[in-house]
């Protein structure tokens, strides 16, 4: 099984030859579209998934302040992926169909090594 493009510009694949999964976007069959995010892993405690934690800021009219936000994203983890990705690490991830009740991106590649 071979490696395939899966068409994103500046998407690195990954250095695992083999993947049995068949939600990886490179070795399995699911395709990525819709958004393209980062955020900070704080949690791998789950077999195929992690958590990831987006900061935003939000600007509140009434006071004319930003207040900072934050959301959490549950991301698949692809097995050719899990042995890079570790906790307080900066990830890519991509919108794909929905993989279960709370998953709906994938990880697909490992941007830099950062603390929680």
């Amino acid at each position: 099984m071979s490696i395939r493009n899966i068409g994103i510009p500046g998407v690195s694949p990954p250095k695992a030859k083999e993947c049995n999964d068949k939600d990886c976007p490179f070795h399995g069959t699911t395709r990525i579209r819709g958004k393209i995010t980062s955020g900070v892993v704080v949690s791998k405690k789950s077999r195929n998934t992690v958590i990831i934690r987006r900061n935003y800021v939000q600007f509140i009219k009434k006071y004319q302040r930003y207040e900072r936000r934050n959301t959490r994203l549950a991301c698949h983890l692809p097995d050719c992926l899990r042995n890079e990705i570790n906790l307080g690490d900066l990830i890519r991830v991509g919108e794909s169909r929905k993989l279960s009740k709370t998953k709906a991106f994938i990880v697909l590649e490992k941007i830099s090594s950062e603390e929680i």
